[in-house]
């Protein structure tokens, strides 16, 4: 399984539209499209807009929770209310019942928890979930939110940035210890996403809850770019070790190519429905 090295999303055309709506929906779009904060300078030279008329959507957009103002007060960023838009829109798309299927036959296959999960800000969010059977098992639905820097799908999505990026999304979200294991040195941690970048895997051992063992995957794009999807089978330890958990990657990058499809045929249907 390979993993990207670096981010290099397509940026759209200036903001643009016809209504000023649509303009503010284009200057949002603009701001989406690269990992770096704006200032009103920067947008004015990106977009080719004039400096007042941005500075008005800006404050429309900042009022409006959508984007927020850094701390120097200079900078722009994606706010709150935009980023919970898109974590609805991927925890409720039409896609969830074809994924909710791979991901079934995932846990009837190897027996334990599975979830599909994506990055938000410092955080990973669970898109998805089917619990084992088993007795013992960890509960955690849809919507919960584990650290980026302590879990299997975080490393994933750390493996995929610059080391600009990971510094800079890091530095905002302190390594917190959550068990005697989780990696709060910043030299250990990026050691560790190194390795995963390397291998294609991540481990989370007990780094996040006592007693639970998680392995990841990056769920493919389809266009060898970013992807912001990971598949992780989740188990304790008293079931699932690190050399047990290896044997399962062939059955999780399955289920990842799997989930890579549906995507790619529902983007397929998409621009032929266009």
């Amino acid at each position: 399984m390979k993993i990207v090295k670096g981010l290099a999303p397509e940026i759209p055309e200036p903001a643009s539209g016809d209504t000023p709506t649509m303009r503010l929906f284009g200057l949002l779009e603009v701001m989406a499209a690269k990992d770096q904060r704006y200032s009103l300078q920067g947008l004015v030279e990106e977009t080719g807009m004039p400096k007042p008329t941005l500075h008005r959507m800006l404050q429309q957009l900042e009022g409006a929770g959508l984007l927020q103002r850094e701390g120097d007060g200079r900078h722009y960023g994606i706010g709150t209310r935009l980023r919970r838009l898109a974590e609805n829109l991927l925890l409720n798309d039409s896609l969830h019942g074809a994924r909710h299927t791979v991901l079934r036959q995932l846990v009837e296959e190897i027996g334990e928890s599975c979830n599909l999960t994506a990055l938000s800000g410092s955080e990973v969010v669970y898109l998805d979930r089917v619990e084992t059977a088993a007795p013992l098992r960890f509960y955690l639905h849809s919507g919960s939110r584990v650290p980026v820097h302590c879990s299997a799908s975080g490393k994933i999505f750390l493996a995929q940035m610059s080391a600009a990026q990971r510094r800079r999304l890091l530095s905002n979200a302190p390594l917190e210890p959550y068990t005697p294991r989780t990696l709060t040195d910043p030299d250990a941690l990026e050691k560790e996403v190194q390795r995963v970048r390397k291998d294609g895997y991540a481990i989370d051992n007990e780094e996040f809850l006592p007693g639970l063992l998680c392995i990841a995957a990056l769920v493919p794009s389809g266009d060898d770019g970013p992807s912001n999807l990971c598949i992780a089978v989740q188990a304790p330890v008293m079931r699932l070790d690190a050399a047990k958990a290896k044997t399962l990657l062939p059955a999780l990058q399955r289920a990842a190519e799997a989930l890579s499809r549906i995507d790619a045929d529902a983007g397929t249907t998409s621009r032929a429905q266009a």
